[in-house]
């Protein structure tokens, strides 16, 4: 894995500040060894306008892919970014969440085959995050002291993560857990994604496609390895989305998990 190319996909809709933000941190990353997608679910020309500026700088190869919007399918939109991936190993990454300077060395650091690794996320309240997408602040330049004043009024809701990094010890488990699951801080090898086929796209409105994949991924012999103290992103408040499907789409997990599903009825060979 040393060298191998990473592919970034990182999923955006209608917030081209945030996403700035976020491809910013990518760009200032301590290696180079990647790519990255911006895999979009419809936005509209703000988004076009801040992804063609963001290229026209780009130190790695970026690009863009772009669905109609129906709605939310981020499932889909996950796909046509995989599809578009060139590296033996992709990191999903949501366009609200900014990576520390070393998140793609240290997850490249704990890849490890037959193993997704399952990131971290630290939230900024809604405040915190208005400052920095109005002031433009580098989260990544933030000194110990000014992370401490942060958590301590309240615009971050933890900070030990942030101050220390633990070594590839321990971290992973046969076990199946619903703990933390979250497709803004996932890395998966592009073989077992091609495995499972994908997310799937059959899942539409928010909600679970995620725990989805994770769930045929564990169904097909591949397991999760914690990421936490290692791969920390700075997740972005935003509104919550509409839940309006998101018990049906958990009662449809909690199937597959009991069938032992591995293969996404509508995914990337769809």
């Amino acid at each position: 894995m040393s060298s191998a190319l990473i592919s970034v996909i990182i999923t955006t809709y209608n917030r081209p500040d945030a996403l700035t933000a976020v491809v910013d941190a990518c760009f200032a990353q301590d290696e180079r060894g990647f790519e990255i997608i911006i895999a979009d679910d419809g936005s509209g020309h703000n988004t076009q306008a801040a992804v063609a500026a963001l290229q026209a700088r780009a130190p790695v190869p970026l690009r863009h892919v772009w669905q109609e919007d129906l709605g939310f399918r981020a499932a889909r939109a996950r796909n046509l970014g995989t599809l578009d991936a060139r590296g033996d190993y992709i990191i999903f990454l949501d366009g609200d969440c900014v990576p520390q300077r070393n998140f793609i060395s240290q997850h490249r650091k704990l890849a490890q085959r037959g193993y997704l690794v399952q990131g971290s996320r630290i939230l900024l309240d809604q405040a915190a995050t208005e400052r920095v997408l109005r002031q433009h602040i580098d989260l990544q330049s933030l000194s110990t002291t000014e992370k401490l004043a942060w958590r301590r009024a309240g615009g971050l809701n933890k900070v030990l993560p942030l101050l220390l990094t633990l070594p590839d010890i321990g971290r992973t488990s046969k076990r199946f857990t619903w703990r933390r699951i979250k497709s803004c801080n996932l890395a998966v090898w592009r073989a077992d994604l091609d495995l499972v086929n994908g997310f799937d796209e059959s899942f539409l409105g928010w909600g679970h496609e995620d725990s989805d994949l994770v769930v045929r991924l564990y169904n097909a012999g591949v397991l999760r390895k914690d990421g936490a103290y290692a791969t920390e992103v700075l997740h972005l408040w935003h509104q919550e989305n509409a839940r309006d499907q998101e018990t049906s789409n958990r009662a449809e997990v909690l199937k597959r998990a009991a069938a032992g599903t591995v293969l996404a009825v509508k995914g990337l060979r769809a």
